[in-house]
């Protein structure tokens, strides 16, 4: 019987704060590593959730919201640490820009020691990114999981820029430079581009993020969809007509969506350089994407919602 290949999503899982009608804070579960983990498990993967969580009661609400959606807790480290913040600010267009608290808090005290020790056997898969990558210790410890699995497994990275938490951006860029260099797959939003690299346009950066070493990178541009950019191209996939609530966890939606296409169909590493698979992972992400965007919260379908 061949082994289970395991989908590890390492990262912040967090509170997102979001303003509701009556002067009122809805608290939604958030964390961009956390939706993408609840998005496999809601689609049925087998997938474990790698993080510090906080045993006060909006992390058990976390912990439970995983285990709900069918997410491995093997990989958890549990601490008395409070749960991280993120105040979620909404645009007339839905979008929402965030403010963090983090200092002391559960998710950045992440360790490279716990990181390695938690790591299930059999990753076929590691996806890292958003505040992963900067609040330290964690984002040492990301990188190093990173590493232990790059031409091993299928390492997606989301960079997820949050400027407003990068103390150091020239730092950070140096640490995303060497992730990109081991990663095989990497998702970045037109936004994402622009703080990047804020010279070039969209597509134009995209390919500078290519150049640096994956295999695939993948352009999500909102209600145009996304853009699939390989060394031997790029073709643009639609995304399905949606009325938008928020677009809270629709980026996390996505990768979780991409990753699910690719897995279930027993695909590795090797078959990246099929630009035609690559292309229907991607329609399939935009799918599971403008679905959570038809919901309040980071939200995502569930397999039984999906056609």
């Amino acid at each position: 019987m061949a082994a289970e290949r395991i989908i590890v999503v390492a990262g912040e899982a967090l509170i997102d704060l979001v303003p509701a009608p009556g002067e009122v804070l809805a608290a939604h579960p958030g964390g961009g590593p956390f939706n993408t983990a609840r998005t496999l498990g809601r689609l049925e993967c087998p997938v474990a959730y790698l993080g510090r969580i906080s045993t006060d009661s909006f992390g058990i609400r976390l912990a439970e919201l995983l285990a709900a959606d069918g997410v491995r807790s093997d990989a958890l480290v549990r601490t008395d640490e409070p749960t991280m913040l993120a105040l979620a600010e909404l645009d007339a267009d839905g979008v929402a820009g965030y403010r963090f608290y983090a200092q002391g808090t559960a998710a950045p005290g992440l360790t490279e020691a716990d990181a390695l020790a938690r790591l299930p056997p059999g990753a076929a898969f590691l996806h890292v990114g958003t505040l992963g990558l900067v609040l330290e210790p964690m984002a040492s410890a990301l990188e190093a999981l990173a590493a232990r699995l790059a031409g091993r497994a299928v390492v997606m990275v989301d960079p997820n820029c949050r400027p407003s938490a990068i103390a150091d951006p020239a730092g950070y860029r140096a640490r995303l430079a060497r992730v990109l260099g081991g990663a095989d797959v990497v998702k970045v939003s037109e936004e994402d581009v622009a703080w990047l690299a804020p010279e070039a346009a969209a597509l134009d950066g995209a390919r500078g993020l290519l150049a640096q070493g994956p295999a695939v990178v993948l352009l999500t541009r909102g209600s145009r969809g996304a853009t699939v950019v390989t060394a031997g191209g790029e073709v643009a996939v639609a995304a399905p007509p949606v009325t938008v609530v928020d677009t809270i966890g629709a980026g996390d939606a996505f990768s979780g969506g991409w990753l699910a296409w690719w897995a279930e169909r027993g695909l590795g590493r090797a078959e990246l350089a099929q630009r035609d698979s690559a292309v229907e992972a991607t329609r399939f992400a935009c799918l599971v994407a403008a679905r959570t965007c038809a919901r309040a919260g980071a939200s995502p379908p569930c397999r039984r919602e999906l056609p």
